[in-house]
């Protein structure tokens, strides 16, 4: 592939991201080529699977809250069939493999308290077929950055969500394949999956509403990261020397760029950061910088080996 093509390439996907709902013409005439020629890239780069479905970034500290778990696994490569039952829990957004004492990671993304407690016995049923049965979560209890989004830096929502809200939220996530949705096409999924109807008013009020309240982060599309370049992803557990710190540091290390995703879990190494390089060598300098901060104790790596199913929202660097 020609660098001028690879750049252009990276250039599109970029614009792909807004903060309210895409306008393909100003992509177009910013990047100074036609909408025509812009929507051919687009199908190109799909067709090559550099990019899959459009999205959005959902405000982790909506209300009621979104709760994050993480769920470590050990398994071996003769269960596939164990990778096939997580993907059928509505409520997975990532998986990988991963280097380490456990072979899976998984992040799910759960409504609220309820919604993780009534999910847990459909998750230990799929675990309970496993040959090792051997598992754990990790809750998060605070979230500084999503899909390098520093959170302390956008609008912290107001307005409660109601049911409607959050069936809107999730086709908007999930059900915009290779285009936007239309208002009338979310009135029409919302009638057949939810036996509901809701008029298109309605639909264009809520979703003005929840950008305007810091509810939609961004709109975004999917993209593979090895095929465009980022051949690094890697989970880094971080134990700081103050427990006291951990605003603090988390503070100071979210300003990475390598740092997509920052949490707070409850453990002896109480901050996660999911880091993403171009380079393998590249992670080397970052944890080197890291330590820099003299803030940091000690550091747990897992090398992310197969993004079976990716979480990929983060900006391009």
């Amino acid at each position: 592939m020609p660098k001028n093509k690879a750049i252009s390439s990276l250039k599109i996907i970029k614009k792909l991201k807004s903060h309210s709902k895409i306008k393909f013409s100003k992509v177009a005439e910013d990047l100074d080529i036609t909408r025509v020629t812009l929507q051919n890239r687009i199908i190109n780069l799909r067709e090559k699977q550099n990019i899959s479905d459009f999205t959005i970034t959902i405000n982790p500290n909506i209300r009621p809250n979104l709760k994050y778990v993480f769920m470590e696994i050990k398994t071996n490569p003769q269960e596939p069939f164990l990778v096939k039952q997580l993907f059928e829990i509505p409520q997975l957004v990532m998986l990988d493999g991963i280097l380490g004492e456990f072979s899976l990671i998984a992040m799910f993304v759960f409504k609220d308290l309820e919604d993780f407690n009534n999910s847990l016995s459909k998750i230990d049923s799929v675990m309970a077929d496993s040959y090792f049965k051997k598992y754990q979560f990790i809750e998060t209890i605070k979230i500084y950055k999503i899909n390098s989004l520093r959170l302390n830096e956008v609008r912290q929502p107001l307005k409660d969500l109601d049911e409607n809200d959050f069936k809107i939220l999730k086709i908007l996530q999930d059900k915009q394949k290779s285009k936007l949705l239309s208002t009338y096409e979310i009135k029409e999924i919302f009638k057949k999956e939810y036996k509901n109807a809701i008029s298109q008013s309605t639909i264009h009020k809520r979703i003005k509403e929840m950008e305007e309240d810091g509810v939609i982060l961004n709109y975004a599309i999917r993209f593979n990261p090895k095929l465009i370049g980022y051949k690094g992803k890697f989970y880094v557990r971080i134990k700081p020397k103050n427990p006291a710190k951990y605003d603090l540091i988390a503070e100071n290390i979210e300003k990475s760029k390598n740092i997509t995703d920052l949490f707070r879990i409850g453990e002896q190494y109480g901050l996660l950061a999911l880091v993403r390089v171009k380079e393998i060598d590249d992670y080397g300098i970052f944890i080197k910088n890291l330590y820099e901060t003299e803030e940091i104790e000690d550091t747990f790596t897992n090398f992310a080996l197969d993004e079976l199913k990716p979480f990929t929202n983060f900006t391009l660097f």
